[in-house]
């Protein structure tokens, strides 16, 4: 292997080490490196497809993209969905291989450090630079036998770890100081240095803690990086960043259900960077707002347990009042799916076997069961011939009497809306990052449409990313601690 190699781990769920290990890929790719971002394992119902009909997490894929290369299975080999009832579905390289429950994943996890490395390996023979993130926290030492996410794949390839503090949660100085404090003395050595991570005010203020922390763990302090607004115009990992809402004083209003198995929630990205559009996240507990101008059903890696939280909000009697003030209903994936008249589910794919009914705004039936739907779709809506480009990630077939919603240049069709053009559903993720099918919903609820460039600002803001941490942090400190792994280590 020519690669070398860095990881950063946190103190912490949600500290930004997808963010930073984006950042750093777009800084390196631009020194003229080829850099491959890695993650051993991840746990989100956000996830992404990739070319050759795999799945990986969506951050891992926004990585890829800062490193201008094509997404690959390889860059996140074990990847956890949450579900109900069953825990969560366990996906290896890209295909689903089982469920699996909390308990028993822990006793399975070391078996899967094989597939880990092998994975690492392909990318490490590709790369100048991988760039690994860790998963939740370093200090989970209650976790630490068999570990794959964190100090049990460093050590095991010998790849050098970055610890990351976030500042804005408060508790910086504890939260690392006490990282060195609970850890494996052997796991300690494994660390290089430390950055202090989303810092509001005068830098010069917290100049000592920095010393500080460097004096009790005996780790150089490798930058402070101020907090970085515009992280919000990036796609989140998981559930933990869901925002509440965007920019006050949209004047049309998206309400969007966030129930308790949300998948794919980037999905409504693009619509929160939409001049005059306001996206409200509703929670179990909140009502539907009354002036909402469109209420989105988003995917759910637990459809019918999150028709059943639907329900138990009353999000359907809201839903039925909405549309009776002449409002729209669009639902993605598993959100299309609770459209529909009933969801059976005779294997037991989500949980016992079933059959349960639908929310009946329009004519579809659904089957869960068969083969995962994994693919990259291109195709146009039928009635306004407007192209569209995105992808399908589900179990289960709908079959509608209603309109369909697409022609598919593959052939056939997809999703469907009602008679009165006000509900309509698909299982087509990535549309509203699509501009063409964007605009043709803004205009489909009576909004302004925008000459909004989505792509084009995912790409300005992973580059103003790169010169927030070129400013911030110690880039060639970073890359000069980057080492090339070694199989076979102690772990």
């Amino acid at each position: 292997m020519q690669a070398r190699a860095l990881m950063i781990q946190g103190t912490g769920s949600d500290v930004g080490k997808s963010l930073l290990v984006a950042g750093l890929a777009r800084v390196f790719v631009r020194r003229g490196l080829r850099v491959l971002p890695f993650k051993p394992q991840n746990m989100s119902n956000n996830a992404a497809v990739t070319a050759d009909g795999g799945e990986i997490g969506r951050a891992q894929a926004l990585q890829a993209r800062a490193a201008r290369v094509d997404v690959s299975v390889h860059m996140n080999p074990v990847l956890l969905k949450p579900q109900s009832d069953i825990g969560a579905q366990l996906i290896v390289q890209g295909r689903v291989v089982g469920n699996t429950w909390a308990r028993e994943y822990q006793a399975i996890k070391a078996g899967l450090l094989g597939a880990v490395l092998d994975s690492f390996g392909r990318l490490a023979a590709e790369a100048d630079l991988v760039l690994v993130e860790g998963a939740g926290s370093a200090s989970e030492v209650n976790l630490r036998a068999d570990d794959i996410a964190n100090m049990g794949f460093a050590r095991a390839a010998d790849v050098p770890v970055v610890l990351v503090g976030d500042i804005d949660r408060g508790g910086v100085i504890a939260s690392l100081v006490g990282t060195k404090a609970v850890i494996d003395p052997a796991d300690a050595a494994m660390i290089v240095g430390f950055l202090v991570n989303r810092f509001r005010g005068d830098p010069s203020l917290f100049a000592g803690g920095m010393a500080l922390i460097a004096n009790r763990t005996g780790w150089p302090a490798l930058g402070l990086v101020p907090y970085f607004p515009d992280a919000i115009r990036l796609p989140a990992e998981d559930a933990l960043s869901l925002p509440g809402r965007s920019a006050p004083g949209g004047a049309v209003k998206v309400v969007v259900l966030a129930y308790p198995h949300l998948a794919n929630f980037d999905d409504v990205d693009p619509l929160r960077q939409e001049p005059g559009v306001d996206v409200v996240f509703v929670r179990p507990g909140e009502p539907i707002p009354g002036d909402a101008r469109l209420v989105i059903l988003p995917g759910s890696k637990a459809t019918i347990a999150d028709l059943a939280t639907l329900r138990e909000a009353g999000w359907e009697i809201d839903l039925k009042a909405h549309l009776r003030r002449g409002g729209h209903v669009l639902g993605l994936c598993g959100g299309y799916q609770m459209l529909g008249r009933r969801i059976s589910d005779p294997e037991g794919i989500e949980g016992p076997p079933g059959s349960v009914e639908g929310l009946c705004l329009i004519e579809a039936e659904t089957v869960m069961g068969g083969d995962k739907v994994l693919v990259e779709v291109t195709g146009k809506t039928v009635a306004e011939g407007v192209p569209f480009k995105g992808y399908e990630m589900h179990v289960g077939r709908t079959t509608t009497t209603t309109r369909p919603l697409f022609d598919l240049d593959r052939g056939g069709t997809d999703g469907a809306i009602d008679a009165s053009g006000r509900v309509a559903g698909c299982y087509i993720h990535g549309l509203l990052a699509d501009d063409r099918q964007r605009r043709h919903w803004l205009q489909w609820i009576g909004a302004n449409r925008s000459g909004l460039d989505y792509e084009a600002g995912i790409e300005d803001t992973l580059d103003r990313l790169a010169d927030h941490l070129e400013e911030h942090v110690d880039c060639a400190r970073l890359l000069e601690l980057a080492r090339r792994p070694r199989f076979g280590a102690t772990s």
